[in-house]
C-alpha cells in the first residue's frame, strides 16, 4: 500500500519534516502516559468512573484553555510560548514519574498532575498547529493537516502498545519518564525550526480577551466555520465512550492485562494511520458528507462490537476499523475549518476546533463513565452508537464546505479614505461608521439583496452592530452603518477583509449611480 501521506509534498520539505517527526515523537510519549495513567487508575480504584476521568484529564484543558491559547499564537511569540508550556509540561512529568516510582501517589495525585500535563498541550497546541500551518503554501496545507493526523494517530497506534509492554516489564512509572523524554525531543525540535514571526504591523496590539471574543464572533457569523465547530463537537462526544471505557472493555468483558490494552489502543491507532493513507483520494472520490455518514455508521457498528462481543479477534479488528473512521472523520472536520478562514485567526480556529471536539471529548468521558457505572457497560457504549448512528441527521441544517482561495486570502487594507486629519487614540470608542450610496431607486430590491451579504462578514470581522437604513427625504440615498468597540477594532476590522469580502463590496457598489462614489463618515462615541 501506497501511503500517500508520505508521499505527499509537505514531507519533502526538511522544516516540515522536522516539525512534523518532533510532533509525532511527542505524541508517542502523550500517548504512552495517558494509557499507562488510565491502567493504573484501573488497578488502583476498579472504577469506570474514574478510569475515565483520565481522559477528562487530558482532555478537559483542551476545552478550558484552547482558545485563550489560540490567541496568544496569533498575537505573542510562538516560539517562547511552546517552549514554556513544554517546560512546565516536563516538570510535571518529572514529578509523576518520581512519585510514582515511590509508591506516594494515589488516584488524585495522577488525576492531578495528568490535568497538569494536558493544560501545557492545550497551551501549545494551537501555536504548534499554525506553525505547521505556516511550513507549507496553501495548496498543499489539506495534506500538511493530513500528515499531522497522521503522526497524532499513528502516536496513539505505537504509544498505548509500547506502554503495555513496559508496563507489564517495568511498571507503570517507566512510561511517565518516557513521555518526560518526548517532550524534551518537541523542546529540540522547536529550537532547531522555530515558528516563522508574525508578519510586523503597524496596527494596535490585540489583548487576550478582545482577541478570544473575536474569534467567537468570527465562529459565530461565519455559518461554514460554525457547521463545522458542531459537528466536531457532536461526533468527538458520542465517539468519547468507545476511547474512555476501553480500558473497562479491556479488564471486565475481554479479562486482558496491560499489555491487551495496549494492543486495543494499538488497533485504534494502526486503523487511523491506513485510513490517513486514503483519506485524500476518498475525501476528493466521494465527498465530504459521504465521508462523515460512512465514519458515523462504522463507528457506530464497532461500539456495539465493543458492547456485546466476548471474544478477542472480533473486538480487535472492530477497533481497527473504529480507529479508521475516527481519523476520518475528525480530519475531516479539522481541514474544512482551517482551509475555511484567513491567516489572522488560523490558530484561533484551530483552537475553537480544538475546544469543541476535545472539549465534547472530556464531558463525554465522564458522561459515558458516569452511566456505565450506574447502568452497565453495555448499556453505555449502545447508548453512544445510537448517537454517533444519528450524527449524519445533522447534514442539512450544518453542512460542511472546504474554504476557497478568494474566501481567505487577505485583501490590501487602504486608510487613504479615511480622510482624518488626526486618529483617535486606539482604545477610544465606539466608533460609528456610515457609508452612502446613491442608487436609483427601481434597483433597490436587488441593491439591499447584495448589502445584505456584507452584514456577516462585517459582523465576522468585528462589528457589533449592522445596519443599513433609507433616507427618507431622499430617496436614492442608503446608509450603511456599524459600529466597532474602538478605533484599534476597526483599523483590524479593516485589516481583517479578504478578497471575497471585496468581490461583495464591488458587488454593492455595482449599484451605484452613474459618477457616483460611496462616501465614508466616521463618528466617536463621546458619551
Amino acid at each position: 500500500m501506497q501511503l500517500a501521506f508520505l508521499t505527499g509534498s509537505p514531507l519533502r520539505d526538511s522544516r516540515f519534516r522536522g516539525i512534523w517527526a518532533g510532533g509525532g515523537i511527542y505524541f508517542i510519549g502523550n500517548a504512552m502516559q495517558t494509557m499507562a495513567a488510565s491502567w493504573m487508575m484501573v488497578e488502583l480504584s476498579g472504577s469506570s468512573f474514574l478510569a475515565a476521568l483520565v481522559q477528562t484529564a487530558v482532555f478537559l484543558p483542551m476545552f478550558l484553555f484552547s482558545l485563550p491559547a489560540g490567541v496568544l499564537a496569533d498575537i505573542t511569540d510562538r516560539r517562547r510560548l511552546i517552549l514554556l508550556a513544554l517546560t512546565v509540561q516536563a516538570a510535571a512529568g518529572i514529578l509523576l514519574a518520581g512519585l510514582s516510582l515511590a509508591s506516594l501517589t494515589g488516584p488524585g495525585g495522577v488525576l492531578f498532575l495528568i490535568f497538569v500535563a494536558g493544560s501545557c498541550t492545550a497551551l501549545m497546541s494551537p501555536a504548534w498547529n499554525s506553525t505547521v500551518a505556516d511550513a507549507v503554501p496553501r495548496e498543499e496545507l489539506p495534506q500538511a493537516i493530513i500528515a499531522t493526523s497522521v503522526a497524532y494517530n499513528g502516536a496513539r497506534a505505537l504509544g498505548p502498545a509500547l506502554a503495555g509492554l513496559i508496563f507489564s516489564s517495568l511498571g507503570g512509572p517507566w512510561n511517565f519518564a518516557i513521555a518526560v523524554l518526548s517532550t524534551l525531543f518537541m523542546m529540540h525540535s522547536i529550537r532547531r525550526w522555530p515558528p516563522a514571526p508574525h508578519p510586523p504591523t503597524r496596527l494596535p496590539a490585540e489583548r487576550l480577551w478582545g482577541g478570544m471574543l473575536s474569534a467567537l464572533r468570527f465562529a459565530w457569523h461565519s455559518h461554514t466555520v460554525l457547521a463545522q465547530l458542531v459537528r466536531a463537537a457532536a461526533y468527538s462526544g458520542a465517539g468519547s465512550a468507545l476511547w474512555a471505557l476501553l480500558p473497562i472493555i479491556g479488564q471486565r468483558q475481554l479479562g486482558l492485562g496491560a499489555e491487551g490494552f495496549g494492543l486495543m489502543m494499538g488497533c485504534m491507532g494502526t486503523g487511523a494511520v491506513i485510513a490517513g493513507s486514503l483519506i485524500g483520494k476518498m475525501r476528493a472520490r466521494f465527498g465530504l458528507e459521504a465521508l462523515v455518514t460512512t465514519g458515523c455508521v462504522s463507528y457506530a457498528l464497532v461500539m456495539l462490537i465493543a458492547a456485546l462481543s466476548r471474544w478477542h479477534l472480533p473486538v480487535y479488528l472492530a477497533l481497527v476499523v473504529g480507529g479508521g473512521a475516527w481519523m476520518s472523520v475528525m480530519s475531516t472536520f479539522n481541514t474544512a475549518t482551517q482551509t475555511s478562514v484567513p491567516p489572522w485567526v488560523r490558530a484561533r480556529a484551530v483552537a475553537m476546533h480544538t475546544l469543541a471536539a476535545l472539549g465534547a471529548f472530556a464531558i463525554g468521558s465522564a458522561f459515558w463513565g458516569a452511566l456505565s457505572d450506574l447502568a452497565g457497560l453495555t448499556v453505555a457504549l449502545c447508548s453512544a452508537a445510537a448517537c454517533m448512528a444519528a450524527g449524519p441527521l445533522m447534514a442539512r441544517q450544518f453542512p460542511l464546505r472546504m474554504g476557497e482561495a478568494r474566501d481567505v486570502t487577505p485583501a490590501t487594507p487602504s486608510l487613504q479614505d479615511l480622510f482624518l486629519d488626526k486618529e483617535p487614540d486606539p482604545a477610544d470608542g465606539p466608533i460609528a461608521v456610515e457609508m452612502a450610496y446613491r442608487i436609483d431607486p427601481e434597483n433597490t430590491d436587488d441593491f439591499l439583496s447584495a448589502i445584505s451579504q456584507l452584514r456577516a462578514p462585517r459582523r465576522r470581522d468585528g462589528a457589533t452592530f449592522w445596519r443599513v437604513y433609507r433616507d427618507l427625504a431622499d430617496p436614492h440615498r442608503f446608509l450603511e452603518r456599524f459600529i466597532v468597540t474602538s478605533w484599534a477594532d476597526y483599523l483590524h476590522q479593516r485589516a481583517r477583509a479578504t478578497m471575497a469580502d471585496h468581490e461583495l463590496e464591488s458587488q454593492v457598489r455595482a449599484f451605484l449611480l452613474p459618477g457616483e462614489v460611496v462616501t465614508m463618515q466616521h463618528y466617536i462615541a463621546e458619551r
